[in-house]
């Protein structure tokens, strides 16, 4: 049973901030060194201040970039810049963007609540995903110091007759309390909802249903380890403690604005590489298919190339391949005989998955790659952007490029339905939720006024 549950949140103040598009920015996962500068340059009260601070030479125990982020989050809510809104609340989102494989205009639905922390094993909260220790370890020292969330989770659930959404009513339709573009010009809504009857039915509706953890596994895994201090310090006998509970963004696995982006594998350097060689060896479990690569026009080759490897993956995992200097693009499809070669420990829903094919045949068997290097990012470097992907090889700033096609929302629900996780950078839900919308304050003596509501009392609300 899914426990989500309104809070009270704490926001920028509207009144003193009147566009939001300067003071946030995407998770801190996807932020460049270069686009932390511009966070930082953009406006002083800009959330990169708080999830992504700068680190400093001589930093210590008692000043680093965790501390000055505690720092700023008490100082910014003194000069109310940041305000905590005073009633228990949901927060309705809209997302107006375009795709950037498909150039159409789509818009996802979500809202911002609390969900109560489940243990691994929980059938309720389902991750899809392995993390790396680092960020597991990175986030926990940013939520240590602040005592509160920072960004959300992103959760899935299935209602594939849109009831949640439904639940909220006519709320769309009324004026939100902040509207915006960000930078990539993609509108951003959002509505608070206090209604406590209408609270009641959103929780409800959701206390059956089980959330898949879309996008922040890492920030899920560091409130859990969060969670588990606390409850050393003040104890676990009381359930609804703020500390129990995880901010996630919660949006239906059936919203017709969803998008999943392929994750894209970018090998940097491989000094003792051999075309003929590595060719010869992926004809052993992948037939091979070789188009001649036109490179006067980099955005049509994007578009291009991922139109044939959609064609070509209809039928099964198939990986686009391109070297630096090569004259040709390879399609390398996956031959239905070498499934069993992806290996007995491997279960038959993951033999299914593109990226776990491209790590088992590609980069551990015919490259020799040791596993433990697949998790070093100045090794293989990952990108969502086909064009992006495209040209770091056609300019030489990478070796070599493995394309991979999206994975598919069947795939994802046979995986956790089977508990099993897929490999690191499996999915890039698109766009991801910003940080600065909404933040989630931790007082351990607070108790979130959660109570499951019976059927009765939310009949015909």
């Amino acid at each position: 049973m899914a426990t989500v549950a309104p809070f009270r949140a704490v926001t920028y103040n509207f009144k003193k901030i009147s566009n939001l598009e300067t003071v946030i920015a995407p998770p801190y996962d996807v932020i460049s060194d270069k686009e932390q500068d511009d966070y930082y340059e953009k406006d002083p009260y800009n959330v990169v201040r708080l999830i992504l601070g700068k680190m400093k030479i001589g930093d210590s125990d008692w000043d680093n970039r965790y501390t000055r982020a505690a720092d700023l989050f008490k100082r910014w809510e003194a000069e109310d810049i940041l305000v905590r809104d005073p009633a228990p609340s949901i927060y309705l989102i809209s997302i107006t963007y375009e795709s950037p494989e498909t150039r159409e205009t789509r818009t996802r639905w979500g809202f911002i609540a609390v969900v109560r922390i489940e243990e691994p094993d929980s059938p309720v909260i389902l991750a899809h995903e392995r993390t790396f220790t680092f960020h597991r370890e990175d986030r926990l020292k940013l939520m240590r110091a602040c005592n509160a969330q920072m960004s959300p989770v992103f959760g899935l659930y299935q209602d594939e007759d849109n009831e949640i959404l439904s639940a909220f009513g006519d709320m769309k339709d009324l004026p939100p309390m902040v509207s915006f573009k960000d930078t990539n010009g993609y509108r951003y809504r959002m509505w608070q909802v206090t209604s406590k009857s209408v609270l009641a039915d959103i929780s409800f509706r959701l206390a059956s249903k089980s959330i898949i953890i879309a996008d922040g596994h890492h920030r899920y895994e560091t409130a859990r380890n969060y969670r588990n201090l606390m409850r050393a310090r003040f104890g676990a006998h009381s359930p609804n403690r703020s500390y129990e509970y995880v901010m996630m963004y919660l949006s239906n696995i059936a919203d017709k604005g969803l998008t999943i982006l392929p994750t894209h594998r970018l090998y940097r350097s491989y000094p003792d590489f051999k075309m003929r060689e590595f060719l010869a060896s992926a004809h052993t479990y992948f037939n091979v298919h070789s188009f001649p690569l036109d490179t006067a026009n980099p955005e049509g080759l994007a578009s291009s190339l991922s139109s044939r490897l959609s064609e070509y993956g209809r039928k099964g995992s198939c990986i686009g391949f391109y070297h630096t200097g090569s004259e040709d693009f390879h399609l390398l499809c996956l031959k239905p005989e070498a499934i069993k070669e992806i290996g007995d420990d491997v279960h038959p829903s993951l033999k299914k998955v593109d990226v776990l094919v491209l790590s088992r045949l590609i980069f551990q068997r015919i490259l020799g790659i040791r596993r433990e290097a697949l998790d070093d990012e100045k090794i293989i470097r990952y990108e969502s952007n086909t064009n992006s992907a495209l040209s770091s090889v056609l300019s030489g700033e990478s070796q070599m490029v493995f394309l991979v096609n999206p994975t598919k929302i069947e795939q994802i629900l046979e995986v956790t339905g089977n508990s099993l996780l897929m490999p690191r950078k499996s999915t890039y839900f698109y766009p991801k939720i910003i940080s600065g919308l909404v933040f989630n304050k931790i007082d351990p003596r607070e108790i979130i006024p959660y109570k499951l509501p019976s059927a009765e009392n939310t009949r015909g609300q």
